[in-house]
């Protein structure tokens, strides 16, 4: 390992209080926890987020967020729920899951454009990368966070 690779490091935002934590990448799987609340930062559960959570997880945290755009009378993404919390389990030290209600959070399903749910859209370092509308299961939701993630 050189020098280079033993400094780099990712943005975390805590899932409980928010704060950004810097997390080398090489102890990231090495369960960190938060310096100010003690929750652990990469848990593997999907967070609930908010305008301010989305802020933080989303735009100021540099590691890759998966947001589902969801409702809680929307079939299709109940039918997402466990997928993707088998996600975050999966993938816990390479993403974060977040989930925005757009009943709640309609300011920023309209910022997003959301038109239809489940809609899945990966963000790194706050830019989108990717984007998905409707219901997946496990394989291609795999699939198409490697291909976007590449």
């Amino acid at each position: 390992m050189n020098a280079e690779t033993s400094l780099a490091a990712v943005l975390v935002a805590c899932p409980k209080c928010h704060s950004l934590v810097r997390v080398p990448e090489a102890r990231a799987g090495e369960h960190p926890k938060c310096p100010r609340c003690k929750a652990p930062l990469l848990a593997g559960e999907p967070v609930a987020l908010d305008a301010n959570g989305f802020v933080a997880h989303v735009e100021r945290a540099t590691l890759p967020v998966l947001v589902d755009f969801w409702a809680p009378w929307c079939g299709p993404c109940r039918m997402m729920a466990p997928v993707l919390d088998r996600t975050a389990a999966q993938r816990a030290t390479q993403l974060r899951v977040a989930k925005v209600n757009t009943d709640e959070q309609q300011q920023l399903a309209g910022r997003f454009g959301i038109r239809s749910i489940p809609t899945l859209i990966l963000f790194r370092a706050g830019q989108e990368i990717a984007r998905q509308s409707g219901a997946l299961d496990a394989a291609t939701l795999g699939r198409w966070l490697d291909r976007a993630l590449a």
